[in-house]
């Protein structure tokens, strides 16, 4: 390399310091640099002086310009503007006039995603499954990472609204971006496109999420976290000691089996318990005989249901309703003023977070009970619509309905997510 041509300085580099540094790199091995918009040679005599001067006008343009960006994003942001990227944007794609609209195709991935975590699926499992059947990231990867399916279901987008400045740049010169964790304002813009999943269904993801970081605490205060390697994972309860039974691969005198013990009897915890051992295959069946009891007793078991469904709703009969939109509306147009005036709005932010948390608390209380009706219906349907008894283990069923199984000396208990408990004796 001989000589560089370059059209500016401020497509050389972004600051002076780094302007200066490269060019007397340059020079050590005698290699000029001319700037064609300012005509400067650095190897002129007079060439650094001018190069200095010109690099430090070039960076007080490149911050400029900058704050202007901030400016109109800002203003965007006030505005509700949306702006996503939606070539990586699985479920969605943009019109003639940059709006976000649905594309079907994508839009059923995702709710296939939704629906399976719902079914109870981990996000391991739900990303293998998508490699499995050929099914490509927004971004056009066949490889699913766990970490891009919990996005997917924490993304407010997919309900059709939407959470701007998620994130700032820091300074103009490393352009580094980091999350918005309250240094900048952010504005939530609600039903700003079609959604693909409803509301309610995204709360109710949300409230699992929660629920998935701590599903049980032992009597002895350890914890257990979510895990569906096998349908039966974190559902088989001791009723001696509480503590949850684990699948063990059994070789007894050469007889190998697969079976379920009790944590307390496999390592220490602190409790003496004398659980029995249980075979899957016992425990599948007691499935069988805990499904094909309310078949054979179906007036009892749908008078339990009706029941239960009345309570359900009677529990939210007496809830206050909110005029949470209006309030929020105004305290948005409070906050938009303040901002242009360069006010204090701490306070109104504080109002609206608490605000907008009423809002989901609402929207996830409605969720769980939408979600213990339907369940309560389809088992209702269920027992109607089944004409014959169960001859074998269903994994689907089990994995739908069965909260827990409790083992006891004598029988067990299947507990149903309905809220329905059968007692299986032995």
């Amino acid at each position: 390399m001989d000589f560089i041509i370059t059209k500016s300085i401020s497509r050389f580099a972004r600051n002076t310091l780094d302007c200066l540094k490269y060019i007397r790199q340059l020079k050590e091995r005698n290699i000029p640099v001319f700037f064609e918009k300012e005509n400067i040679n650095t190897l002129d005599a007079k060439g650094e002086v001018l190069l200095t001067i010109m690099a430090s006008l070039a960076q007080q343009e490149s911050q400029s310009l900058s704050q202007n960006v901030k400016l109109g994003l800002q203003f965007r942001y006030q505005r509700g503007e949306v702006q996503v990227n939606h070539s990586r944007f699985l479920g969605y794609t943009k019109d003639e006039n940059g709006r976000l609209v649905i594309d079907t195709e994508q839009a059923e991935v995702v709710r296939r995603i939704y629906r399976e975590y719902l079914d109870g699926y981990s996000t391991d499992k739900i990303a293998a499954g998508l490699e499995r059947d050929g099914i490509l990231t927004g971004a056009g990867n066949p490889r699913w990472h766990t970490s891009t399916v919990a996005k997917i279901l924490r993304n407010e987008k997919y309900m059709g609204d939407a959470l701007l400045q998620k994130t700032y740049t820091v300074d103009y010169l490393s352009k580094k971006r980091i999350k918005n964790n309250g240094i900048m304002p952010q504005y939530y813009v609600e039903n700003d496109h079609e959604a693909i999943i409803p509301k309610e269904i995204f709360m109710r993801v949300q409230d699992e999420l929660v629920r998935r970081r701590l599903v049980k605490v032992s009597p002895n205060g350890r914890k257990h976290g979510f895990s569906s390697n096998h349908v039966f994972s974190q559902m088989i309860v001791c009723g001696e000691c509480g503590e949850l039974f684990r699948r063990v691969h059994w070789n007894n005198h050469g007889c190998r089996s697969i079976v379920w013990r009790c944590l307390s009897r496999l390592q220490p915890t602190g409790v003496i318990c004398h659980a029995r051992t249980v075979n899957e295959e016992v425990l599948k069946n007691v499935v069988v005989q805990a499904f094909n009891e309310m078949l054979g007793s179906r007036s009892t078991y749908q008078k339990w249901l009706r029941d239960n469904l009345a309570m359900v709703l009677r529990g939210y009969e007496d809830e206050q309703a909110l005029d949470i939109d209006k309030r929020l509306a105004e305290l948005q147009q409070e906050l938009i003023n303040h901002a242009s005036r360069k006010e204090d709005y701490n306070d109104i932010a504080d109002e609206i977070f608490r605000l907008r948390e009423m809002k989901q608390k609402n929207f996830t209380d409605t969720a769980v009970r939408d979600e213990q009706v339907k369940r309560i219906n389809e088992l209702n349907d269920f027992i109607e619509q089944q004409d014959s008894e169960l001859t074998e283990f269903d994994e689907s069923l089990a994995r739908r309905w069965l909260k827990e199984i409790v083992v006891w000396d004598d029988r067990f208990s299947v507990e149903l997510k309905s809220g329905i408990v059968v007692e299986v004796m032995l």
